[in-house]
């Protein structure tokens, strides 16, 4: 079997890598592997689960930190490290046997040799983009996907054996899974303990394979799921939806389905974390003297009053009208910047009212015209 890889490059992270950063580089390489965008592409596939298992132990902080610790080991419930250092279940030396028996080929025989290859396995976790507007962002939706992967075969259970029979004992090693040899080397003779080649390690065979399913105990479905999108999701949120991925191998769990949403834009509105953005155009003689608009929201229109001399890209707020956060609930604000629209398609005595006003007033009325004429009179003095 190939060594694994280190989490961290897979990710393509550096160690001591944030949460955030841990999250983005999962979603930027479970898009690039992902098994629709690669059909039957085998490497792909690998690297998709290689993906995932990085994320699950670089995600979760007591795994990572004794990943940090003890590498792959130390998260490796078959390496003996467990959740506390050497020997898990404080037998000691358990672990150390382990690494032992993985360098010198289980010839050490004990719980430190072979261990079996085809234990309980955890199924392969899928991924799946939901597209939503930009509305079902902000207020929360449920939506139904359909996704085709291998669940358990309806004939047999999952059993992977035809009704009526069941897996026996592995008449090779009896049961244990195991085949045990002799071995004499300059250190004496010691025990060479390896997976058993007729059972595969599983101390059972499976005499009376199902017909439905080949004895695989899966088959492929389209399968419909109900997924509830929380309020305040943005573009790549990741739902982790456990136990809804593909069925696991020897009595081990389902994979987990992650569900990665994808957001419409909106026509008026701009967004940015829990704040919202809106380009307001008012026309001239509403800046000058100030007027009451009615500003749109996502859920409902509010009154503003806009004072007097209200220059262009002038932001008001209005505090709590923006998107609830996904982290605390807490509402967003919704910022509304101003622009000012100048008048097109002018009759000849509208250009005439417009210059005589315009030739009325003086630099002093316009603060930001007047403070650039100074400022080149400084420069060119």
């Amino acid at each position: 079997m190939a060594e694994k890889r280190d989490f961290y490059e897979v990710l393509e992270l550096k160690k001591g890598a944030s949460e955030e950063e841990i999250k983005k580089a999962f979603r930027k390489k479970a898009m690039e592997f992902h098994p629709d965008k690669n059909p039957g592409d085998k490497s792909a596939e690998e690297k998709f689960k290689e993906v995932n298992e990085a994320y699950g132990v670089l995600s979760d902080p007591q795994k990572k930190e004794r990943y940090d610790r003890f590498g792959h080991a130390g998260v490796d419930p078959n390496a003996g490290f467990g959740g506390g250092g050497f020997g898990g279940a404080g037998n000691g030396f358990g672990g150390f046997e382990d690494i032992i028996g993985d360098l010198f080929g289980g010839m050490f025989g004990g719980s430190g040799g072979a261990r079996r290859r085809n234990g309980p396995r955890k199924g392969r976790d899928l991924q799946k983009e939901i597209r939503i507007s930009f509305e079902e962002a902000a207020f929360g939706t449920n939506k139904k996907i359909q996704i085709f992967k291998s669940v358990a075969c309806d004939e047999c259970g999952g059993s992977g054996t035809e009704k009526g029979s069941s897996k026996i004992r592995c008449p090779v090693c009896g049961g244990s899974g195991e085949t045990r040899t002799q071995q004499k080397t300059p250190f004496g003779q010691f025990t060479n303990v390896s997976p058993c080649s007729r059972c595969g390690g599983n101390g059972e065979i499976n005499e009376k394979p199902c017909k439905k399913c080949g004895g695989s105990g899966k088959q492929r479905k389209n399968v419909t799921i109900s997924v509830d999108i929380p309020a305040g999701v943005d573009n790549n949120s990741v739902i982790s939806l456990r136990g809804q991925g593909e069925p696991g191998a020897d009595g081990g769990p389902s994979g987990d389905l992650y569900a990665v949403i994808a957001v419409n834009p909106h026509r008026l509105f701009k967004r940015d974390g829990a704040d919202l953005w809106l380009e307001f155009p008012i026309a001239f003689n509403q800046a000058a003297l100030g007027d009451t608009i009615v500003v749109p929201t996502l859920s409902e229109k509010v009154t503003y009053k806009i004072p007097s001399g209200t220059q262009p890209d002038t932001v008001f707020r209005l505090k709590g009208k923006g998107i609830r956060s996904l982290r605390d609930g807490k509402p967003g604000d919704l910022y509304v910047k101003v622009g000012i629209e100048v008048p097109t398609k002018l009759t000849s005595e509208q250009k005439k009212h417009i210059k005589n006003f315009g030739e009325s007033k003086s630099l002093d009325s316009y603060p930001r015209r007047k403070k650039f004429a100074d400022t080149l009179k400084e420069l060119f003095k």
